[in-house]
């Protein structure tokens, strides 16, 4: 090949290369519509907004080929099943949907509109779907964790982070959909011979909620993984380091936030996952044949900075287990 036709191919490659490849499934003509169903309130930097951020990422950009459709229960599960029929009547192109809570609501409004689930969700137990290979119907999803909730390992980390805990809070909103990840930290406190104590969170009362933590004197506390919790993450760590309390939450950016410790995949990839789970349905694909994509790579990360704030140094084996450690 003569070298100024190698050079041209060389260069068309390398260009094609830097193109993101969520770019081909930008449709020009036409314009898509996708539904968000929340139970959290509406906030700045919340999941569904993030999601946004995320379909641009794919190729489909809100107010040129995209119309979302936000809606939120504020708090209020109650609500799920109306706002889910009032998505459900504007007939999006998909809808996506936080939790096994809205999951449910949605899945009970429409047996046709494409549905993306995600969070801390048993699909199979809960009857969402048939399988995790073949989801079948019209829902498929993405999950936090591949096996459970990692509620256990959290634990386990906790544990090994202060070794004298022998009595742990757990903090844990008030969602019958978190049960999965109760059952799980209970049977690994057993366990482990830690009394674990659990406090609700009721009406987004952090004040109230950490008043019945310091009363009972624990350890460390256990920070159960929750859409709420991501949200609400500033007030928690606050009142976390008010009460001198060791914690472990469910997001690397909580701890890069100050919180103490942190296990569990990283927001922007979950999003990006999800995201990508609407970009395939949008080209055409079933979400019944769309297995349920799983997460395969967690982070375990510390703040050295909090713990130095907590007076507690934290064993050498598990800052060498860490995979990140913030100065």
């Amino acid at each position: 090949m003569p070298m100024n036709r190698r050079r041209a191919l060389v260069g068309a490659l390398a260009i094609a290369a830097a193109v993101p490849f969520a770019a081909s499934a930008q449709r020009p003509g036409r314009t898509y519509r996708i539904g968000i169903l929340a139970p959290t309130v509406a906030g700045p930097s919340d999941g569904p907004t993030r999601l946004v951020t995320a379909f641009r990422d794919a190729g489909y950009v809100a107010g040129q080929n995209l119309v979302v459709e936000r809606r939120y229960a504020d708090g209020k599960l109650d609500r799920l099943a109306a706002l889910a029929r009032e998505l459900a009547k504007l007939e999006p192109d998909a809808i996506v949907v936080v939790g096994p809570n809205a999951a449910r609501a949605v899945r009970d409004a429409t047996s046709t509109i494409p549905v993306v689930f995600y969070g801390n969700i048993d699909p199979v137990a809960t009857g969402l779907v048939q399988s995790l290979a073949r989801p079948g119907g019209n829902l498929t999803g993405v999950l936090i964790a591949a096996d459970g909730t990692l509620a256990a390992k959290r634990l386990e980390f906790l544990k090994q982070a202060v070794p004298r805990a022998a009595r742990i809070s757990a903090l844990f909103p008030d969602d019958p959909g978190v049960a999965i990840q109760l059952k799980e930290v209970s049977s690994a406190a057993t366990l482990a011979g830690i009394q674990l104590l659990v406090t609700e969170v009721r009406a987004g009362d952090y004040e109230r909620a950490f008043a019945a933590i310091a009363a009972q004197k624990p350890d460390a506390l256990f920070v159960a993984a929750h859409t709420y919790f991501v949200r609400d993450q500033k007030p928690i760590i606050a009142l976390a380091a008010k009460h001198r309390l060791p914690a472990i939450y469910e997001w690397p950016e909580q701890a890069e936030a100050g919180g103490l410790m942190a296990y569990g995949s990283s927001l922007p990839e979950l999003y990006r996952r999800v995201a990508d789970h609407v970009r395939r349905i949008l080209e055409g694909a079933r979400p019944g044949d769309m297995p349920i994509d799983q997460a395969a790579t967690f982070e375990l990360v510390v703040n050295l900075r909090t713990a130095k704030a907590l007076g507690l140094t934290i064993p050498a084996p598990l800052l060498q287990r860490a995979d990140r450690l913030i100065p």
